[in-house]
């Protein structure tokens, strides 16, 4: 495996079995390795992931603010592979579904995302 690899797949797997603390390390060290110190990102699509898998931690936790956040940076990053960004967005977008449902604020973070997609 790719060494610069090993955080991001690392925060996924922390992720998806839902020990949000350390996806929520390992997001924030992707975001720190792949965005230089002048705030360029150099790694978009990891960057983007990671800031999906704060949103994830952060719905979980019942911060919506923060999650509705994360999203939008994520979806607001240059260099997009839509497909991919699309996939774990729902992520975010099932988890916001589970704790905020009918939340006007959910449904526009859903319609900017079909925005994307179309």
């Amino acid at each position: 495996m790719d060494p610069s690899k090993w955080d991001f797949y690392t925060m996924d797997c922390y992720r998806h079995v839902g020990e949000d603390r350390l996806a929520a390390t390992y997001a924030e060290e992707v975001i720190r390795t792949g965005t230089t110190p002048d705030g360029v990102v150099r790694r978009p699509m990891r960057v983007a992931e990671a800031h999906i898998t704060l949103g994830i931690v952060a719905a979980r936790q019942g911060e919506l603010e923060a999650a509705l956040a994360a999203g939008r940076t994520a979806l607001a990053l240059d260099r997009k592979s839509l497909p991919s960004l699309v996939m774990h967005s729902r992520e975010l977008v099932a988890e916001l579904d589970r704790r905020f449902a009918g939340d006007q604020r959910v449904v526009e973070y859903v319609d900017l995302l079909r925005s994307l997609a179309n």
